[in-house]
């Protein structure tokens, strides 16, 4: 549990100018108004799921730390958990995320104007989240989706850092995002893009990939995944089970991708098995159809036998399964926006992304859960994994602080910039 943020404020600020800045999302090309698409650590969130302390060690004492943190929390405060909104301005809301026991909040253009202004935000975010520290996202991919790339070192795209073919500049560049990200108090990245571009009309996706090569995109994903680690920011890999062979853009449309089973294994499960090896904290659905794994017509985020049974029963994720936007047209085709939520917990999402109606989405799964439609144990799940990948992250227990002196020096370093430049002429 936190207790004194102010607190713990202070001591963060005393001792910024100890650190470093560099120790060693999803979203389309331009979009009309706010949407996402969306060494490896010591401990990941793959490893520590259960919310049951062990006896003994390490490992049972950081389990008996999630099950404190979730026993200390009410039936309204474990749906909140569940929910990352945009909410609107540049300062903190906190009437909201009380209202709502919000558990996060991704930010978008509009919430950035100065580096001073984003770390009052951040902070004021954790001040007003209580015993929880909140996860704080953004869609920073680099390249053309770059949501705090007015405060940042302009780093290449996916597609750039692929095109060198050096999986040391991927995880580099990573580690330097994550950092920047950090300095700001932003401790989630919706980020890197998993997908394998192998449709060049693919309107959605195209450069934001590593590219087409389902072996390249996988080594550049995992180094990628271990840079965000390095930075002790969580990565998120995206948009599971693969968007990249598709001509209709999620946002305004459903696509239907044709693969058959064994092609989805070969061109596009590989990045994500990558992204699971080398630790990946989340995963994010992608609003698409695939009927050779779900036969119903249902987008992958409704989709228990792709989210419940592929991701986590074939390929093992144990991490954080976020949807997409849910106030992308791809998931809103067949139900409403508060059902919309409730079966996307029910097919094993963990996180509930910028929902078009908080208030709905919120009470209609507070809703399924005091009716039984949505268990108990099915509930406790979730919000186990949310609160490992904080305790896996490092602030479980105190709230990070943001420092706008620390984020002025790490933002837009020399070095930072020296290894943007570096990318760009490896990439020719």
């Amino acid at each position: 549990m936190v207790r004194g943020i102010r607190t713990a404020r202070l001591l963060a600020v005393a001792t910024a100018s100890l650190l470093t800045g560099l120790t060693a999302c999803a979203g389309t090309a331009k979009p009309p108004a706010p949407t996402s698409t969306t060494g490896a650590p010591a401990s990941t969130p793959q490893e520590q799921t259960s919310a049951a302390p062990e006896q003994g060690g390490e490992k049972g004492e950081q389990r008996g730390e999630v099950a404190r943190a979730l026993a200390g929390m009410s039936l309204e405060d474990k749906v909140g958990q569940l929910f990352m909104p945009v909410l609107p301005g540049t300062t903190a809301d906190a009437k909201t995320i009380r209202k709502y026991r919000l558990g996060g909040v991704i930010l978008f253009p509009d919430n950035i104007k100065t580096v001073e202004q984003v770390v009052a935000l951040t902070n004021g975010l954790q001040e007003a989240a209580g015993k929880v520290p909140m996860l704080v996202g953004t869609d920073q991919e680099n390249g053309i989706v770059s949501r705090v790339g007015a405060l940042m070192t302009k780093f290449p795209g996916a597609k750039v850092i692929g095109d060198t073919g050096d999986t040391a500049l991927a995880r580099k560049a990573a580690e330097a995002t994550g950092a920047e990200l950090k300095s700001l108090g932003i401790n989630l990245d919706f980020a890197p893009v998993a997908d394998v571009n192998i449709n060049p009309r693919n309107p959605v996706i195209g450069v934001r990939a590593y590219g087409s090569d389902p072996a390249k995109v996988s080594r550049m994903v995992g180094a990628a995944v271990k840079g965000f680690a390095d930075a002790g920011v969580a990565a998120t890999a995206k948009h599971f089970p693969g968007h990249g062979d598709t001509t209709t853009d999620s946002h305004t449309g459903l696509p239907v991708i044709k693969h058959t089973r064994a092609q989805w294994e070969k061109l596009d499960a590989p990045p994500f098995r990558a992204a699971i090896a080398a630790g990946v904290d989340a995963i994010m659905t992608a609003h698409i159809v695939m009927p050779a794994l779900d036969p119903s017509g249902d987008p992958a985020t409704l989709s228990k036998p792709i989210l419940t049974g592929i991701l986590r029963g074939k390929l093992g994720f144990k991490g954080v399964i976020s949807t997409d936007a849910l106030n992308m047209e791809g998931v809103r085709t067949k139900y409403g926006d508060g059902e919309v939520a409730v079966r996307a917990v029910l097919a094993g999402a963990d996180l509930l992304l910028m929902p078009p109606s908080l208030d709905k989405a919120y009470t209609a799964v507070l809703d399924a859960v005091k009716s039984g439609r949505i268990s108990a144990k099915r509930l406790d799940e979730s919000v186990t994994r949310l609160l490992e990948l904080r305790r896996a992250r490092g602030f479980l227990d105190r709230a990070p602080v943001a420092s706008a002196e620390e984020a002025n020096r790490v933002l837009r370093s020399a070095e930072h910039r020296k290894l943007a430049a570096r990318i760009t002429r490896a990439s020719r």
